[in-house]
């Protein structure tokens, strides 16, 4: 009897030992919530926050980043975000001042706060890869930096932006994007700075990286990287725009059949630091764009730096004696947008072609 009180005692003692345990472990997922990485949102505008009545008519930056961000509830599963307005306009009105204040604010948030693990720009398409690749050389740090955009506006049937976005903190929270450089992560792709490019009017599936490819997939389960970049980039690169307000003027040319020399005559005379041509071929000028360009003068008179790119989309332009002899830069395998951002910073800190040619060669 005495043996039987004693366990019918103890089966409440059990009881609540077993509710207290399990309120523990409850505890326990909570405050495991509570370490999720934490992702910076800074938002430019852009179609992803866009407002209209379709798929075509709408204006972009209507729409707010935390507004953006509070739309899509399976966020906080995978990180505590912030968000910060940089910018509230379309792509196509993209400027330097604008990639000046993204650079250093980038640079400052990872600098103060080591608890961020990446950033997220939300970002219109038109000019994203061109932003991507400046931040690409110019942040400091091995966190990882990933852009963002919707070929869809906010407002629209189908809309893109929404699992854009979350993908995209996804992979800037990720520890395997450490390192990687900026990224762009759109359709379930993750693309390197340096080689995506707009493929695209309309398509969701407009971000490509031409023959190279893009570095991973951000799928259901996880974040997977399967290359990366062997070029300098963020952390290894040696641009540094945190004393700069302006960057020098750079222009790009486009070369065709019988080109006009109208526009190379009037960024001589506008002292334009630097001309990108946008190359036939592998980069191929006609005798009249080469007769234009030696009338400006030589490199050391002041005459523009001239950048070789090429307007195939792949492959490379590469130097060759009879454009080396006339003071001319081969922009690799860069497009002519990338090669003017990559020849901006370059004129950041030298006018001297030898170095230049070794930046397009390391960049």
């Amino acid at each position: 009897m005495l043996l039987l009180s004693i366990g019918r005692c103890w089966r409440p003692v059990v009881l609540l030992v077993a509710v207290l345990a399990g309120a523990l472990s409850m505890n326990t997922s909570f405050a495991g919530e509570s370490r999720l990485p934490t992702v910076v949102v800074l938002s430019t505008g852009g179609t992803i926050a866009g407002r209209g009545t379709s798929l075509t008519e709408y204006r972009s930056g209507s729409i707010g980043g935390a507004e953006l961000v509070e739309a899509v509830p399976e966020i906080p599963r995978y990180a505590n975000v912030r968000v910060e307005q940089i910018s509230n306009i379309g792509s196509t009105n993209m400027n330097t001042a604008i990639w000046l204040k993204l650079a250093a604010r980038i640079n400052a948030i990872f600098a103060e706060d080591r608890d961020v693990a990446g950033i997220v720009i939300t970002h219109g398409t038109n000019t994203l890869e061109e932003t991507a690749y400046f931040l690409n050389l110019t942040v400091k740090h091995d966190r990882p930096v990933v852009l963002v955009g919707a070929q869809r506006p906010a407002t629209a049937t189908s809309a893109d932006g929404p699992l854009n976005l979350l993908n995209a903190i996804r992979a800037a929270a990720s520890p395997e994007a450490r390192g990687k450089g900026v990224m762009v992560v759109m359709n379930e792709e993750i693309n390197g700075a340096r080689d995506v490019t707009k493929s695209n009017t309309y398509r969701v599936e407009a971000f490509r990286s031409g023959e190279l490819g893009f570095l991973g997939y951000v799928d259901q389960d996880a974040v997977t990287f399967y290359k990366t970049s062997t070029r300098r980039h963020t952390f290894r690169s040696e641009f540094d725009v945190s004393g700069l307000k302006e960057l020098p003027k750079v222009e790009i040319l486009y070369a065709y059949a019988e080109p006009s020399t109208v526009a190379i005559r009037a960024l001589g005379e506008a002292k334009v630091g630097g001309i990108v041509f946008a190359g036939t071929g592998a980069g191929g000028l006609s005798d009249l764009e080469r007769a234009a360009i030696k009338a400006l003068g030589t490199h050391a008179s002041g005459r523009p730096v001239i950048v070789r790119s090429n307007r195939t989309g792949n492959g490379r332009s590469i130097p060759r004696s009879e454009y080396d002899a006339e003071e001319m830069v081969a922009g690799d395998n860069l497009n002519p947008q990338k090669a003017r951002v990559l020849l901006m910073l370059a004129l950041t800190k030298t006018r001297d072609l030898a170095e230049i040619r070794r930046m397009f060669r390391e960049y």
